[in-house]
């Protein structure tokens, strides 16, 4: 049994995510205890999104379904996909023809393994799915999907103050709009070797969040 970890650790010292950290006592000073406090967006680093994040009507995080983000996933292997690559129907469907209702999804594009999560050129020059990849997605009833990259073309806008309309969002105006649980940021995948895995997502349970940090893992080789 091997376990993956897919979780970008929290940095205070990342240039996109604004993160204030304080530190209560100091152990080296005879202190009894140390005690750090953060302070962070739910959407940054490896997270989970609720619905509630674009919608209204969906639940927060903390209504999300553990067995939604805890379980079998299906690997499907991107990891020949370029830099701003649109992702479509076509690619999807020859690499992913055994999603089935009701699946965790995971898409290992490695992107990793070309980009810093540190620097702008990782959201700049990401691969990105289409609208009609996120339908084609969402056609086969998975109920999971899981991006180690960032997934929407839109999402490098907002480093220039940009704000796209929702339909520009296309995973979250098509998946999250649909009810598909959407994990986003993982980053190791290219680590994992299997076809399937056991995936575990768990958010933090911050009551009326619209999403939430998580500490996300793979394991090969489970006991079944």
């Amino acid at each position: 049994m091997r376990i993956i970890d897919l979780s970008h650790p929290i940095d205070a010292g990342h240039p996109r995510y604004a993160i204030e950290r304080t530190v209560k006592g100091d152990l080296a000073k005879g202190d009894l205890f140390q005690a750090t406090t953060l302070r962070l967006g739910c959407h940054g680093f490896t997270h989970v999104d609720a619905r509630r994040h674009f919608f209204l009507d969906g639940k927060t995080i903390e209504q999300t379904e553990l067995d939604a983000l805890v379980g079998e996933a299906i690997v499907v292997d991107l990891m020949d996909t370029a830099p701003n690559e649109a992702i479509g129907p076509e690619k999807l469907a020859a690499r992913a023809g055994d999603v089935t209702q009701g699946a965790r999804v995971l898409l290992k594009t490695g992107w990793h393994r070309h980009r810093n999560f540190y620097d702008v050129a990782f959201w700049r020059d990401a691969p990105y799915l289409t609208r009609e990849g996120a339908t084609w997605l969402r056609d086969t009833g998975l109920r999971t999907i899981a991006y180690d990259f960032p997934q929407d073309y839109c999402i490098r806008q907002l480093l220039d103050g940009v704000v796209a309309p929702v339909e520009e969002h296309v995973t979250h105006d098509i998946l999250l709009r649909a009810g598909v649980h959407m994990i986003e940021y993982l980053t190791n995948t290219a680590e994992i070797t299997a076809s399937r895995v056991f995936l575990s997502a768990a958010p933090l349970k911050i009551v009326g969040a619209d999403g939430a940090p998580a500490r996300v893992y793979a394991i090969e080789g489970w006991p079944k």
